[in-house]
Parts: structure tokens; sequence; C-alpha cells
């Protein structure tokens, strides 16, 4: 079981369209693939009515589970809230916030707004988050990412020391941009273990981990 949540397209910064992206993803043997294009309150409308249409046809055709997605980017944190359950009231089925990346001028609070939003699903790439972010992820079901992406990637290390600590989980991502982003198993165990995390904790990174949340995501749409 191979699985992704946070990738782009071309709704945002990615080089694929969501179609392509999918079938890339699918024939890399992905079980499921979440797109996630950068949002803010003006353009999450049109990325999940979009997403909405190609998802349906992937599925339909494919042998893969697609998830529409946002990732909530670079907005004030006082509106991470509101703009989550927008999301979920446009059609949103999964909820990432761009979280407050080494390399990136996110607005300090960001972190602390996501992980205590139940409305979010990940936090991704949080940077130099504090162990008591970290606990309020743990207390709100709120995912910590280890990430793939290049430059983000440098606090990974610091997100699993101080996300063990918190109690919290985490999960894998590629954070993909264009093809050569996708990523293997292999390739996931490699970031995992490169982060810190322990044997046993890669398995809870990689298959249970997904696997609860897309139980968690399941009984939010019944």
């Amino acid at each position: 079981m191979l699985f992704d949540f946070h990738t782009h397209s071309v709704l945002s910064d990615g080089s694929l369209s969501p179609m392509e992206l999918i079938r890339r993803a699918g024939v890399n043997g992905y079980t499921a693939i979440a797109i996630t294009d950068h949002a803010g309150k003006g353009t999450m409308g049109r990325i999940i009515a979009e997403l909405k249409e190609d998802c349906a046809l992937a599925e339909q055709y494919w042998n893969i589970r697609v998830l529409i997605g946002v990732e909530i980017t670079h907005v004030p944190p006082g509106a991470v809230g509101v703009l989550a359950s927008e999301a979920r009231s446009l059609g949103a089925q999964i909820v990432v916030v761009h979280g407050e990346s080494p390399i990136e001028p996110v607005e300090p609070g960001t972190n602390r707004a996501a992980v205590s939003c139940p409305e979010v699903d990940i936090l991704a790439h949080p940077g130099l988050i504090t162990q008591e972010e970290a606990e309020l992820a743990a207390v709100n079901g709120i995912f910590l990412e280890i990430t793939a992406r290049d430059g983000h990637n440098r606090g990974n290390g610091h997100v699993v020391a101080t996300g063990r600590r918190g109690g919290a989980h985490f999960l894998i991502n590629s954070d993909a941009h264009e093809p050569k982003d996708l990523l293997t198993m292999d390739s996931k165990r490699i970031v995992g273990l490169g982060a810190g995390v322990t044997e046993q904790e890669l398995e809870d990174c990689l298959v249970q981990g997904p696997l609860k949340l897309m139980a968690k995501l399941a009984d939010r749409s019944r």
C-alpha cells in the first residue's frame, strides 16, 4: 500500500494536469493520492470544483483512490479555521495547511492555528514546530508531515523529535510538483529513516497512519 496525501497539479503550481498526475501515481503503484493544490479564499472554489470532475472520472476507470483536497497556503493564521470549514463545505475531502516551513515566510502562528482546528487533517512541513503545538496536533487528530520536498525537509528531524515527545502521528508525503517527485515505498522509507523515525514508527507512518486517516475521512463523509 502506497499513500500520498500532499501533491500539486496545474491548478496551482504543479506541472501536470490532475488526470496526468493521477495516472502517473497509479503507474507508480499508489493505492491512494490526494491532490491538494495551493488555495486561498479566492481560488478554493474553482480548484475543488475542477478536481471533483477529474477525480470522479479517474476512480470510474482506474484502480486508485483519489481525494479532493486543498493546501491552505500563506493565509493569515486567524483565517485558517474559517477557510478549512469553507473548504469542507465546498467538497474538499482532505484539508492540508501549509506549515511554517524553514524556507518560506509563513506567518508565525500558522502552525498553532492549524493544529487547533479539527477541520484540518495534515499540517505540512511544519518546520520548527513547538512541543505544545505537537501536543495539540495529537489531541485534535491532526497528522504532522515528514516531507520529501527539498528545502521544506530541512525541518524533518526537528518535526520528528518534537512530534514524538508531543505524542503526534506522522505521515510521509511527497509534496509532488512534477513527475520525478512522486515516491516509491523505498524512497518513502529513506525519507522517514533520514528524518529519524525508528523502524517501528516507520510502519505507522507508511501503513497504519494512512489507514487511520482514510478511515477518518470516510467517517466524516457519511
